[in-house]
């Protein structure tokens, strides 16, 4: 294999080395084009800098902790994969620990990744309220995606707009002839949790529907059998219902599961998920559902977790990305 100097990932690029050199360290001045346009030539290439010298040279390591609370999650597990090629292409290795939602877990690889003297975290944590401090006496920089910091004075805080992809979502049920909706949802707090239950709400209050829990909102644990049985017994006592949104595409699709094994139809139910997992266009029915951009979420974490490494007066800063609905059989099919 070839090997590729600065000098020829500029030319290939055509773009000036100063340019390149911008772009591998996210500093200073370029258009995403041109950041693209690089980093898809250095792809191309395998073109690795000597990162010995220069971690030596920069005090740095090159090396970025990445935080995860569900490794099995489509969304968690796919904006990891996206993080880490982008940080592949710009030099920097990866660490990435599954917490498996466990707080200890996570406070352990904190730890960890702590002593390992990272340059930088990338966190979705599976924690009601996260904070870290590094222990070590070394400002490590973290950015947090789609879970809410306890702090966001201390970090950067990015995530999909969860209190509209509710509201779409509910509205649009409203909109089309459901009269009687059901959040279908999880035990487990979250900020994205608190959001899309709010953006639930607030759908039903603009059709001037009051909000009761023990009518609107109905927990499901797909992998509990008493959790199916009472799904299952909710919707007996409540024969009206005609439209849900489920707090993920997972629940959703458990759900549609769960009525197929008991011989049950989704007949006269709307149903909206939430994510738009690839699964969900092969369901039967197709699940309707909100999409992420998971791509941009991915891309924003990565950019804004290097321009901190010189630029710590943006800290407390929030990126909301907006989200869209996309309609597809389990509402179109059910629509009265």
């Amino acid at each position: 294999m070839a090997k590729y100097s600065i000098k020829d990932i500029a030319e290939l690029s055509g773009v000036s080395v100063a340019t390149v050199s911008r772009v591998i360290n996210n500093n200073g001045r370029f258009s995403d084009e041109t950041r693209q346009k690089v980093l898809k030539v250095i792809e191309e290439t395998g073109y690795r800098m000597n990162y010995s010298a220069k971690s030596l040279r920069m005090n740095r390591s090159y090396t970025i902790g990445i935080i995860i609370p569900d490794i099995t999650n489509y969304f968690f597990s796919k904006i990891t994969e996206l993080i880490e090629q982008e940080l592949f292409a710009l030099g920097y290795s990866t660490i990435i620990c599954n917490t498996a939602r466990s707080a200890e877990k996570e406070a352990s690889y904190l730890k960890m990744l702590d002593s390992k003297g990272v340059d930088g975290l990338i966190i979705i944590s599976g924690s009601e309220k996260f904070s870290f401090h590094s222990s070590s006496g070394k400002h490590i920089p973290y950015v947090c995606i789609d879970r809410q910091p306890d702090k966001l004075s201390e970090t950067i805080f990015i995530a999909s707009d969860h209190f509209d992809g509710a509201y779409q979502a509910t509205g649009y049920l409203l909109a089309h002839g459901c009269q009687h909706p059901l959040l279908l949802t999880h035990q487990r707090k979250s900020s994205s949790k608190t959001n899309r239950l709010k953006g639930f709400k607030e759908a039903l209050a603009e059709h001037h529907i009051a909000f009761r829990a023990d009518q609107h909102q109905l927990f499901f644990d797909p992998h509990r059998s008493d959790s199916q049985e009472a799904v299952l017994r909710f919707l007996d006592a409540h024969p009206d219902i005609d439209g849900i949104f489920a707090l993920n595409d997972f629940l959703a699709l458990e759900f549609l599961s769960l009525l197929s094994r008991h011989k049950r139809s989704l007949k006269n139910i709307q149903l909206i998920g939430f994510d738009d997992i690839p699964a969900a266009a092969y369901a039967s029915p197709s699940l309707s559902s909100i999409r992420q951009n998971i791509e941009q979420l991915a891309h924003l974490s990565v950019e804004k977790l290097l321009y901190l490494f010189d630029h710590s007066n943006t800290l407390g800063k929030t990126y909301t990305l907006p989200v869209e609905l996309v309609v597809r059989d389990s509402v179109e099919l059910n629509t009265p």
